[in-house]
């Protein structure tokens, strides 16, 4: 598994470079592509096409080949080869028939996003493309919402217009959004705002919505006493001096309406407090 540059093609590895030079075979997402890549750094190989539509066929052939034997290394046309790319069925299939894996590491832009975007937050969820169609996108965004973590997508420059404007909608205008386009590439660029401001920022000038996109959400914000009134409070600290904490959440939430999640945090709060 050779990690590829994502852009500049002084980010490739010696390691990645002495593999590509010594492997039998290269299988490549786009063989013309990797082709290119191959001709900069003058490596002659073998080339052998394997993406998303023919991996399950593809792959029987390369374990075949593995298994007498041979070497393989595989691509994607940019980054970890099996993230948000192909892959991962074919390392399933050399597990499953005892083939040594080896990740030869590299450039990665969900990776590269983060480092650069200044996001203090120590976790982060990976969730890659988001579905094209409105109403799943939607769906899939709900999911998330109240997730603590910076979210962090890729998105293609023909979907990213509608694509932020969901995340707006259902994620809400006033978290902020970093735009990490065209990493590592000759026209990359770094922008935050908050995500009510981020449809206007792209639509001001074309070129903002031109190349690949890394898209970092900030998370859900923790959940304070102010998102529970003052009733759900007082009934949730007498629920609390009788009854196990998560049965005094449960009651608390159904007679008062207040969000059970919420009202957990604040259980925890409280009970911390008494022990002090």
């Amino acid at each position: 598994m050779v990690a590829t540059p994502i852009g500049n093609l002084q980010d490739i590895t010696l390691r990645a470079l002495e593999t590509l030079k010594t492997v039998d075979i290269v299988a490549a997402e786009d063989t013309r592509h990797t082709a290119q890549l191959l001709g900069h750094f003058g490596i002659q190989a073998k080339l052998m096409a394997l993406h998303e539509h023919n991996e399950r066929s593809v792959g029987g052939k390369l374990i075949a080949m593995l298994q007498t034997g041979q070497s393989v290394a595989l691509v994607s046309d940019a980054g970890t080869p099996g993230v948000s790319d192909p892959g991962a069925l074919l390392v399933g299939m050399a597990h499953q028939a005892g083939v040594p894996v080896v990740p030869i590491p590299g450039a990665n832009a969900a990776i590269v996003a983060l480092s650069a975007a200044g996001i203090a937050a120590p976790h982060f969820l990976f969730y890659g493309f988001l579905p094209s169609k409105p109403s799943q996108r939607r769906s899939a965004l709900e999911a998330l919402r109240e997730l603590p973590y910076t979210l962090v997508f890729y998105e293609a420059p023909h979907r990213v217009l509608e694509s932020v404007a969901d995340l707006a909608v259902v994620l809400g205008g006033s978290r902020t959004i970093t735009f990490a386009r065209e990493l590592t590439k000759a026209f990359e660029s770094i922008h935050v705002c908050p995500l009510d401001d981020a449809l206007n920022w792209l639509e001001a000038d074309a070129n903002h919505q031109r190349g690949e996109f890394v898209l970092l959400v900030e998370g859900a914000t923790a959940v304070d006493e102010q998102t529970v009134d003052r009733e759900a409070q007082h009934t949730l600290e007498l629920l609390l001096r009788e009854l196990p904490l998560k049965q005094a959440v449960k009651l608390a939430a159904e007679i008062s309406g207040a969000k059970k999640n919420a009202l957990y945090e604040l259980a925890l709060e409280m009970h911390e407090n008494l022990q002090k």
